[in-house]
């Protein structure tokens, strides 16, 4: 398919969009421009994997670069292009070499940097000034290459799109990519539109593989291009990149190589943590493009990865295939009349969150506050801190004049409430915390989680604090809470998040709402009164061994699931 070439959208006058992407262009940071360099072993890698090489006929592949920054990858790529066109009847010319390739970059000091080196490396085998300037102007778009359009699809799209969190993107910009790219969903990062146009632009058997996080194959934010993939594409290779000196720097991204073809294929090749080095890698290559995989082969071939929305599940097939078992048995926890919650999040906890006692509010305007460090041992150990709570019973923002101590505190701290974002969005509403606050939850039994622990910490809390925003809680209308503690910390909880959830260095896991979620439970209704009773007085004991057989006994699980679930207890 065959479109205009525009390297940016041509505005008339003075538009707010183009002049958000002009200041970007000049932003001097590497963090804000998010800017990671990949390492040449990795690059080569990348190439190797979705067969563009040397040997093969590169003058007529098309291939796009959609963020080139230090050059990183187009330089490599060059140098396969040349070797290549060298071999190939009728040599270095300008008409054969100047629709291989596309790069983009957005910033300017950048894109003139490799223009000039890339057009040195072309005289360097032999074109002219002027052939080596014809070819940089058209393989080197500067421009932001979600608004650009090119003029041909491509066979390969490679690289490593920019790590960019929304906040740092100018608001109007962010709404015009919104209206562009439907996979921008929740809290996405930059580098999920940036995959979805790349995509795009592939043609029927074309093949992308990116180097970059792999948060969105598991995470909320990723639903939509996980339907995208799973409806029109394949993940055909899958690399886990995590504690690999990937980077000529080190980053605190969780990275993966992708290679995603648009094809109806159904099988996905899985590695993790190769060797960086140029050997190993190019022999992995070999094995992760097989025709075939050899019986003593260290890659793992799996299918049905990508199921509509639903999280990609890439390692741990053993203790998949248990919670597929458990998933058809028994209801998730919140119909089984659970529900999983997160604490408040004031924006500016130093102004609504001190010492209890001490907030001097009207005391039906602050609730006892329970946080991550009163739960360090396993137990409840209330360090006395509490928040302002502003809200009525009825969900709705109480009136400051009905409650002049709240008043005189909080416009005592207006400059730092008033200045949050939430505040700005609607200056009326001004005192308002992120999160409206439910005052009935403190009232109510809870089992407290921390969100990133590398064991599921699971604490009863009997009804007497409010949960600070690092805490998610589950509360039960049905499951005895006591009993649903011992439950969840077996290792029953562990076992679904740790396949549901992205994983953090150190083993961490992220226990959060969304994960949580997944876990299988058994109807209370169908626990016998003496496995109630014995669930219950597990609750507090130090007894793993008794904990186990109880919740096997709860499961029906065999002595071989139980070692899953308790190998994923110790993982």
């Amino acid at each position: 398919m065959n479109r205009p070439l525009s390297i940016q959208p041509q505005f008339d006058g003075f538009c707010p969009v183009a002049n958000a992407v002009e200041r970007l262009a000049g932003a001097s940071g590497l963090e804000e421009r998010g800017a990671i360099y990949t390492k040449r072993e990795v690059v080569d890698f990348i190439l190797d994997l979705v067969g563009y090489e040397a040997d093969k006929p590169l003058t007529s592949y098309r291939i796009l670069e959609p963020s080139f920054g230090d050059g990183d990858f187009i330089h490599p790529i060059v140098d396969r292009l040349l070797a290549a066109a060298q071999g190939e009847p009728g040599g270095l010319t300008v008409k054969r070499l100047k629709p291989a390739l596309r790069a983009v970059e957005l910033h300017r000091a950048t894109y003139m940097k490799h223009r000039a080196s890339l057009a040195e490396k072309l005289q360097g085998v032999g074109l002219s000034g002027a052939e080596a300037e014809e070819l940089v102007t058209a393989w080197l778009i500067q421009g932001d290459f979600l608004l650009c359009d090119f003029d041909h699809d491509f066979t390969h799209v490679v690289g490593n799109p920019p790590y960019i969190r929304q906040e740092v993107i100018p608001d109007i910009l962010m709404t015009e990519y919104r209206l562009r790219y439907e996979t921008i969903f929740d809290r996405a990062d930059i580098y999920i539109p940036f995959i979805e146009k790349s995509l795009s632009a592939l043609e029927q058997g074309g093949r992308l593989s990116f180097i970059c996080a792999d948060r969105w194959m598991k995470n909320r934010y990723g639903r939509k291009l996980r339907e995208m993939v799973s409806r029109d594409y394949a993940l055909s290779i899958y690399v886990d990149m995590v504690d690999t000196p990937a980077f000529h720097s080190e980053v605190t991204a969780y990275p993966a190589i992708t290679v995603i073809e648009r094809s109806n294929e159904n099988r996905t090749r899985v590695f993790a943590r190769p060797e960086i080095d140029r050997d190993a890698l190019r022999s992995l290559s070999r094995d992760l493009t097989a025709q075939e995989l050899s019986k003593n082969s260290i890659v793992r071939e799996i299918r049905d990865v990508a199921a509509g929305t639903e999280p990609w599940v890439l390692s741990g097939f053993d203790e998949l295939a248990l919670v597929r078992r458990l998933e058809a048995k028994f209801p998730r926890l919140e119909a089984a009349g659970c529900k999983v919650g997160i604490g408040v999040a004031t924006g500016a906890d130093k102004a609504f969150i001190g010492d209890f006692e001490e907030l001097d509010v009207e005391p039906s305007r602050k609730l006892p506050l329970v946080m991550t460090r009163d739960i360090l041992t396993g137990e409840v150990q209330w360090q006395g801190r509490g928040v302002i709570n502003p809200f009525d019973d009825d969900g709705k923002l109480v009136r400051l004049e009905e409650y002049p101590r709240l008043a005189r505190y909080l416009e005592e701290r207006r400059d730092v409430i008033a200045g949050r974002h939430v505040a700005t969005k609607a200056p009326a509403n001004w005192y308002r915390t992120i999160d409206r606050i439910h005052p009935a939850i403190t009232d109510r039994e809870k089992l407290l989680i921390p969100d990133i622990k590398g064991d599921a910490a699971i604490v009863y809390e009997s009804g007497k604090l409010y949960p600070h925003h690092n805490l998610y809680f589950i509360t039960s209308s049905t499951w005895d809470v006591r009993a649903l503690q011992t439950v969840m910390k077996s290792g029953i909880a562990r076992l679904f998040v740790s396949l549901y959830s992205t994983k953090m260095r150190g083993g961490f896991l992220r226990f959060q709402a969304q994960y949580l979620r997944r876990i299988c439970l058994p109807s209370w209704d169908s626990v016998s009164e003496k496995l109630r009773t014995t669930l219950r007085a597990l609750s507090e004991a130090d007894d793993p061994v008794a904990r186990n057989a109880a919740v096997a006994e709860l499961y029906g699980l065999s002595s071989g699931d139980m070692r899953l679930v308790e190998g994923s207890a110790a993982a």
